[in-house]
């Protein structure tokens, strides 16, 4: 009979947990430097899944992928642009990836000597200070930090420069039932400028990155000239 119980309690469990990581709250560890300073290497993230609604890639544990493919989304609603939003890579699935959203469905995206522009209109950005930041590598980087103005919000970007491979494309017209997704680092981002990631279907959308939840980074020793990212404890994103 004790085994009978607890057999029940631990089904009851595990299906609560299942039901919490289908349509509640995911983690995310960031694995790249793509989304740097906004996120480093090593952070862990609370990503909420209602705000997006909720499709086959909301399934935990990659279940998802063995449903069929549906450009619906149950409760589903467009992203807000400058959203951090984890999504099934499109072209590789099983991969979890988190970029900021720039271009909505219907928009223009470009990137001119380095310049966000948006359906014709340049997004202002406004220099903060020189930033050095060790890679994966151990390699120095040095980069400018800007505060980059969406309208709807502020948030914080890195470039080495305004004339690398990435800093001039051509205009992208979303299409429908698409975003445009970028990361911060302007200059180290594998994003939808390049054919390897391209527009994302909305459906791949996981969710909204809102908290992380602690933070890894930490700096050499030695590199004491180094902008070291503040350790940080359920701090809210931007």
């Amino acid at each position: 009979m004790a085994i009978k119980e607890l057999i029940k309690t631990l089904s009851f469990t595990l299906l609560a947990v299942f039901i919490m990581r289908t349509a509640a709250f995911a983690t995310y560890y960031i694995p790249t430097e793509s989304m740097v300073p906004t996120l480093e290497v090593g952070d862990r993230l609370t990503v909420t899944k209602w705000d997006y609604g909720y499709s086959r890639h909301s399934l935990p544990f990659g279940l998802g992928h063995y449903l069929p493919e549906s450009d619906t989304r149950l409760f589903g609603a467009l992203p807000e642009r400058g959203d951090i939003a984890v999504f099934d890579h499109p072209l590789n699935p099983g991969t979890d990836m988190i970029k900021r959203v720039i271009g909505l469905p219907g928009d223009t995206v470009e990137v001119r000597r380095g310049r966000l522009v948006i359906n014709g209109n340049q997004v202002p950005r406004t220099m903060i200070e020189d930033y050095a930041y060790a890679d994966q590598q151990g390699r120095e980087i040095h980069v400018r930090r800007f505060s980059e103005d969406l309208t709807s919000m502020e948030h914080t970007i890195i470039e080495r420069t305004d004339r690398g491979t990435a800093d001039d494309t051509p205009v992208y017209r979303v299409p429908e039932g698409h975003v445009f997704m970028l990361g911060d680092n302007r200059d180290n981002s594998a994003d939808s400028r390049f054919p390897g990631l391209s527009y994302v279907p909305i459906e791949n959308l996981v969710g909204k990155a809102r908290i992380v939840h602690f933070s890894l980074h930490t700096c050499p020793l030695e590199a004491a000239h180094l902008t070291c990212a503040p350790k940080r404890f359920m701090s809210l994103l931007n």
